[in-house]
């Protein structure tokens, strides 16, 4: 996957105003939360992917990254770089003059508003292959050109055809294409929080994250690993991104893995699982969530509440992965922490304050009501206020850090806002073309209307469509082809699109395309397919989860106080008993039908319900009784 980072033969005028591009588009925006530029829904789209593009052009102006285009010097760098970024803002500058007219008259437009809307359509197309690569951009054109071959595919695909005019200026003009909704999520809630994140980074929120995931787990079992599991989950939380968190967070939790007894593969699967977990962490979940929240149209508190029991039941299971990987292993505690560790503790939680102030801020003021980028505005304000407070830092230091901040994390937004604008293409060419629909139709016919079924066969429509894909961009999809199906049959929609969700989210272990374990792999030096399925053995109860709260709705905090907390009980035990069968150690090595029958017991704990926690526990109790007996009698 790309990225919007210039590369090292990129011209330094480039660079000068991709830095000048990023600071600006983010305090645009800032001032936007702020109340002091009043500004459209479109016009504000419109402006944030005309820069997003600018930036990504200026960034990567070579049609390929290969060593002889990059040598085509600067005449190639005008050519693919300039002349696109040129023509993003001339595109921008048409639409900010003409959607109020073509708004006001209904949907009136003119020829030359179709030739810009294809050129747009074009520009969107190559700003995706460039950041986020061929797949996205593969899949965004065959959704394009599906509107003018439908008459000639045989079967269900079978369609009456769309006129070119129609469909382009649907794409473009109105705000269900190009400036739909998840464009609208990138240029609010998703640019707003990833430079909160950059803030947090500048200012060093990374060193005390791990300082404090260190001192938690210092003096414990596998220690090194379940600092990356607290370390990473917290960085993933605010990061958004798994394959980037694991290049960040991976090079030192790796090494400290590899170090204390772990198999190279076995580091880079924990590191890629849990990077990849942070993002269904709350209270700052990836961008994907709050793109959930807008097309539900529920606030984000709730998509936060429902995730909360599932993203913790998640880790656990990690905790558990890599506690009982480490007993398999034979890695033996390290000493005892001394009295004056304690002390180290607290002064690192002191030290940290001006980190916790602000999420403390930011869960308060979302559970108040206030709008999720109101509420990391206000956080954001206080965290620098916090920063300049306890570390003395004011003026022309702290300017720069807040501009390099403001930089990078307008920067880390470059590739969202593309993939956002590429899914406005698909979910407008379903809605044109009535694909969604059919798509919808296949997927309930072939289920019979079985819940389990159309269940089964919507989970592996989302790994196929998501593999390969970020988070975001996989989400994206799924939300417009096959989460309406799963509506249609009954589910509640946060209920469905939480179930896509997850899948979207470990897309990134998913083999035979995991992109957060290839990242991992190439940390650790291990093989990149022995490092995809072991992150997919530890990440199991990603894959069950969605399932178990479908069925359970007491995991989604849907329920009564006894059931929510029955079902934490069950489901700590059931996540406990998966990843057990998934290492092949409890307290003795399992063997295959025992870790099969280990698996089995924890899935009936993980469904809520009493009778199926009694069957599981005793299968449970059954295995653990008969192999605690056939250990004795061989010593």
């Amino acid at each position: 996957m790309l990225t919007s980072k210039p590369n090292q033969s990129t011209p330094v005028f480039f660079t000068k105003v991709v830095a000048i591009c990023a600071i600006a588009i983010g305090l645009f925006h800032l001032l936007n939360v702020a109340g002091i530029l009043l500004l459209s829904t479109m016009e504000i789209r419109i402006v944030h992917l005309a820069v997003m593009m600018v930036i990504l052009f200026l960034s990567q102006p070579y049609l390929t990254q290969n060593q002889q285009d990059r040598s085509s010097g600067k005449a190639g760098a005008l050519i693919s770089g300039m002349l696109p970024a040129l023509f993003a803002i001339a595109i921008a500058v048409y639409f900010l003059n003409r959607w109020k007219a073509i708004a006001l008259s209904g949907g009136d437009t003119n020829a030359l508003d179709l030739y810009v809307g294809v050129a747009l359509l074009v520009m969107v197309l190559e700003a995706t292959r460039r950041s986020i690569g061929n797949v996205l951009a593969a899949i965004t054109l065959v959704f394009l050109v599906y509107p003018f071959v439908s008459p000639y595919l045989p079967g269900v695909l079978h369609g009456r055809g769309v006129s070119a005019n129609r469909v382009a200026n649907f794409l473009t003009t109105t705000n269900e294409g190009v400036y739909g909704i998840p464009l609208g999520v990138a240029a609010t809630y998703i640019i707003i929080f990833s430079l909160f994140g950059a803030f947090l980074n500048k200012f060093g929120a990374g060193d005390f994250f791990f300082n404090l995931a260190s001192k938690v787990t210092r003096g414990m079992l596998a220690a090194s690993a379940k600092t990356a599991v607290i370390f990473s989950s917290l960085l993933g939380m605010i990061s958004g991104s798994a394959a980037g968190n694991v290049a960040v967070t991976g090079s030192f939790t790796i090494p400290m893995m590899k170090k204390e007894g772990y198999e190279p593969r076995q580091a880079a699967a924990i590191e890629a699982v849990v990077s990849t977990g942070g993002q269904i962490l709350p209270p700052v979940m990836g961008a994907a969530a709050f793109i959930m929240a807008e097309i539900v149209g529920t606030p984000y508190v709730n998509v936060m509440k429902a995730a909360l029991i599932p993203a913790l039941l998640f880790f656990t299971s990690i905790m558990f992965v890599v506690h009982l990987q480490a007993k398999k292993n034979g890695i033996t505690r390290a000493s005892e922490v001394p009295r004056k560790e304690e002390e180290s503790l607290l002064k690192t939680l002191w030290d940290g304050i001006p980190f916790l102030i602000p999420f403390a801020l930011l869960i308060v003021l979302m559970v108040q009501g206030y709008s999720p980028f109101k509420a990391c505005f206000f956080s954001m304000l206080v965290l620098v206020v916090a920063h300049a407070i306890w570390n003395r830092e004011f003026g022309f230091s702290l300017l720069g850090k807040i501009g390099e901040a403001i930089q990078k994390g307008a920067q880390s937004t470059v590739p969202i806002s593309i993939a956002c604008a590429a899914a406005g293409i698909i979910s407008g060419n379903l809605a044109v073309s009535g694909l969604g629909i059919k798509i919808s139709s296949i997927i309930i016919s072939a289920s019979g209307g079985i819940p389990i079924v159309a269940l089964v066969l919507t989970m592996f429509t989302a790994i196929i469509l998501g593999m390969g894909l970020p988070t975001t961009a996989a989400y994206l999809i799924l939300a417009t082809v096959v989460a309406p199906s799963l509506a249609e049959l009954g589910v509640p929609l946060l209920t469905a699109h939480m179930f896509v969700f997850f899948f979207g989210c470990v897309s990134t272990i998913t083999p035979p395309v995991a992109l957060a374990s290839y990242v991992a792999a190439g940390i650790a030096g291990a093989d990149i397919n022995k490092v995809g399925w072991t992150a997919f053995g530890y990440g199991i109860t990603a894959f069950v989860l969605p399932f178990m709260f479908f069925f359970g709705p007491a995991l989604l905090l849907d329920g009564t106080v006894t059931d929510i907390a029955l079902a934490v009980v069950s489901g700590i035990t059931g996540v406990y008993l998966v990843a057990g069968s998934v290492v092949g150690y409890i307290n003795h090595q399992l063997s295959y039908p025992l870790r099969a029958m280990v698996f089995a017991a924890g899935l009936l704990l993980l469904l809520q319900g009493l009778v199926t926690d009694l069957i599981g526990i005793a299968i449970f109790a059954g295995v653990f009784l008969g192999n605690r007996s056939r250990i004795s009698a061989r010593s």
